[in-house]
């Protein structure tokens, strides 16, 4: 086999092992979220198993520990509610009556540890025709 064949191979080998890594690393944020309803109606199937929930923060259910690194709350669905435990940081502008999404393990019998949340913006952005006046 030639130099120049050999380069070929390695350089073959090398791309191929360098997307396969940016695949990997970009496949975890490819994860979908679920609503709490669709939680609660697959317990079974996604027991045990690492979960993005979306839902809005129940009403009198918000508990965080003084240093922020640490809360529990209730996510709120149409027809049931999660709870979830958190640990890590969170975020500044977490609130009842917020739209979030958790992420973490979901366990027996129905709680989310969560190690992850995301909240959605507080709605300083409007739309065009809101924003405009008619004459």
């Amino acid at each position: 086999m030639t130099t120049g064949n050999r380069l070929a191979l390695l350089g073959v080998v090398l791309a191929g092992a360098t997307a396969y890594m940016a695949f990997l690393g970009a496949s975890g944020s490819w994860r979908y979220y679920a609503t709490v309803d669709e939680c609660l109606s697959n317990l079974p199937a996604f027991t045990g198993q690492r979960i993005r929930v979306s839902g809005k923060v129940a009403a009198n259910t918000l508990q965080i520990a003084k240093d922020r690194k640490r809360a529990s709350f209730a996510l709120q669905g149409a027809e049931g509610k999660l709870q979830v435990n958190c640990t890590g940081l969170l975020p500044d502008n977490l609130a009842e009556d917020r739209e979030v999404v958790a992420e973490g393990i979901l366990e027996a019998p129905a709680v989310l540890r969560c190690d992850k949340v995301m909240t959605q913006c507080a709605g300083k952005y409007q739309s065009a025709s809101n924003s405009q006046t008619t004459r």
